[in-house]
């Protein structure tokens, strides 16, 4: 028969044991690719538009994975995408600093990192972002490619280099 003390100590124990449940689990439980990239540092919410810029759509038969708004000391919120079988391009990770300056790139190999590399916008972008002012000229049936000076990469400030108009927020959605 349990004394009173031997069933407080039972009901301490399995109060502990149910508190250590209920916390979250330390680290991220996204399996782990065998070759392609994984994208990082992005900032919280954008990951859909990241998808967007890779031309990604939910029909995909890539194999993907997703980490919506986890929390990292360096930017509070942030993103992570996975791409199984997949190394982007130059153009897509100039892209990808459009709308997260402070992503990092990394490239898997046989379940390796080899290599690691900061997005890094370029002075000009040309033919990527739209400007904004309907009434700018590469908006027009005129033949030229838009063009946007990059004024601050963290935060992202463009200009257009023909009507000046800056272009600072919702970026994603001027993305040509």
């Amino acid at each position: 028969m349990k004394t009173a003390l031997d069933q407080e100590i039972e009901k301490a124990v399995s109060d502990k044991e149910y508190s250590q449940l209920k916390e979250e689990p330390k680290g991220l439980k996204v399996k782990p690719i065998n070759n392609g990239t994984v994208i990082d540092h992005i900032a919280g919410g954008q990951a859909l538009n990241v998808l967007k810029i890779l031309g990604i759509s939910g029909t995909t038969d890539t194999t993907l994975s997703v980490v919506m708004n986890v929390d990292s000391r360096k930017l509070g919120k942030k993103d992570i995408v996975k791409v199984e079988d997949r190394e982007l391009l130059e153009q897509e990770v100039n892209r990808i600093a459009l709308i997260a300056p402070a992503a990092s790139i990394n490239i898997i190999r046989d379940c390796k990192i080899i290599a690691k590399r900061k997005v890094d916008l370029p002075d000009e972008i040309v033919g990527v972002v739209r400007c904004q002012n309907p009434s700018c000229i590469s908006n027009t049936a005129e033949p030229i490619q838009s063009r946007m000076l990059v004024k601050t990469k963290n935060p992202v400030l463009l200009r257009c280099l023909y009507c000046e108009q800056p272009l600072t927020e919702n970026i994603a959605e001027y993305l040509i």
